[in-house]
């Protein structure tokens, strides 16, 4: 049995989940979300309608690895309707900066030309203004949203675009990443 596939996904007040089928629709003060699972899985609602319950039809192998998966992804759409999720990064680099227009972000990383990312709906992103933080500090931005894998996908997306290099740290980086860095080369002449 499936350690986390066993375990109730708690409904928390202020959300709806509704099983139609194959699908499951949360909504909740942060938005609405849904999933089809497969047809292995069963998922339905407590008896008292305070939790959703997951189980597998068969011992199958198939079953038995969609079973942890499919009550993980719904416990992650009832936290991303009644919290949400948020992902902060900064931009280290001389010159380096970003900015929102409409559902456009745009991000100046060394590059000939800025980076443009759409911005899908149900998603934002917010930008601290460069007035507000000092010539040394790096540029921050955060992404927020209800779906977990959208705001992880974009922030992940963002930072593929100039991940931090190792010797001087430039680059896009998660807030509270640790980033190796590795030693340049040394004065030719310093040897002899």
């Amino acid at each position: 049995m499936s350690r986390i596939g066993k375990q109730p996904v708690v409904i928390p007040p202020g959300v709806k989940v509704a099983v139609e089928g194959h699908v499951v629709r949360v909504e909740g003060p942060l938005g609405k979300l849904s999933m089809t699972f497969r047809p292995e899985i069963a998922v339905r609602l407590a008896d008292d309608g305070q939790s959703v319950l997951v189980e597998r039809r068969d011992d199958e192998r198939p079953s038995r690895s969609l079973h942890g998966l499919t009550r993980s992804l719904i416990a992650n759409m009832v936290e991303g309707c009644a919290k949400g999720y948020r992902k902060s990064l900064e931009i280290y680099g001389v010159g380096y900066s970003c900015q929102i227009q409409g559902s456009k972000f745009t991000v100046n990383i060394g590059k000939s030309h800025p980076a443009i990312f759409d911005v899908p709906a149900g998603l934002k992103v917010e930008v601290q203004t460069p007035q507000a933080r000092g010539d040394t500090e790096p540029a921050r931005f955060a992404i927020s949203g209800a779906d977990k894998q959208a705001v992880g996908e974009l922030a992940a997306c963002i930072r593929r675009a100039r991940p931090p290099e190792p010797y001087k740290g430039k680059g896009v980086r998660y807030t509270g990443e640790r980033v190796r860095r590795k030693v340049g080369k040394a004065f030719a002449g310093a040897g002899t």
